[in-house]
């Protein structure tokens, strides 16, 4: 087999929030992934040739959830390896995504694109355990620190 050298790919996506009545919540998706499991990530894709990392975590968001967040900081950034194999030659990627803290501006998860199975809203701390990835479950906490900051954050009512 052969092995391609490991090739970087920059991506940017958001963890868009909402106030509730009973606190903040966050839009998840839900997705298929290479290995067939199906999955719960925050909305992130590829960022295209001319576009600045808040442009695309905009776009990505929209089409992935259906909705639109107004982008209040930058969160931080994951980093994985990650290969799949095309016929005879195994691809590798070097994948950096950058993620944006969004609040909801509008529309609806019902809108979201066909690569994405569902879209929906979760309560904060329940989406943290929903995600897939201890590094999205990173992100979110990094996220509710934010909001703790700016003085954004109400408790969740039981």
């Amino acid at each position: 087999m052969k092995k391609e050298k490991a090739r970087r790919q920059l991506s940017a996506g958001g963890v868009v929030v909402r106030r509730a009545r009973r606190g903040w919540e966050v839009v998840l998706i839900e997705v298929r992934g290479k290995s067939g499991r199906l999955r719960w990530t925050l909305p992130k894709g590829l960022v295209e040739e001319g576009e600045n990392m808040a442009h695309t975590a905009h776009r990505e968001v929209k089409e992935e959830t259906g909705v639109d967040g107004k982008i209040i900081e930058k969160i931080d950034s994951i980093h994985y390896f990650y290969a799949f194999r095309d016929g005879d030659t195994l691809n590798r990627y070097f994948k950096i995504v950058y993620f944006f803290l969004m609040e909801y501006a509008g529309g609806d998860t019902r809108d979201h694109d066909t690569e994405v199975i569902e879209a929906r809203w979760f309560p904060f701390e329940e989406a943290i355990k929903k995600v897939s990835f201890e590094d999205e479950q990173d992100i979110l906490r990094k996220a509710k620190e934010i909001l703790v900051r700016r003085n954004m954050w109400q408790e969740e009512k039981q």
